[in-house]
């Protein structure tokens, strides 16, 4: 169960990422990279951050890239939340494969 500060900073952390993933792919056609979910840890130091990424053929190369550069979007995030927040917690993103499997799940219904 998370708490009230938990759900405003995730929320905070999502829509700044969001931003940061937005200007980052203008300059690379074809690639959308959204953030679906952000799950901050109890002591404010782990953000999971859970990304909905297209094309999905792509998923686990654009997702290996951004992890590759997290120190890098860490930065970028704590320049964006310096008022906001002391402690800029550590970024761990994921691949979030819920409409994929939403969309399979259809499929295999219709069947």
């Amino acid at each position: 169960m998370e708490t009230t500060r938990q759900n405003k900073i995730a929320r905070l952390i999502q829509k700044e990422l969001s931003d940061i993933f937005q200007r980052q792919t203008q300059a690379t056609r074809g690639v959308l990279v959204s953030v679906s979910v952000c799950r901050i840890s109890p002591d404010m130091s782990v953000c999971r951050a859970y990304l909905s990424i297209f094309p999905s053929e792509r998923a686990e190369e654009i997702c290996n890239n951004i992890n590759a550069n997290m120190r890098q979007i860490r930065f970028e995030l704590g320049l964006r939340t310096r008022h906001q927040l002391r402690i800029i917690p550590e970024l761990k993103f994921f691949v979030d494969d819920s409409l994929d499997y939403a969309e399979n799940i259809d499929r295999l219904l219709k069947e």
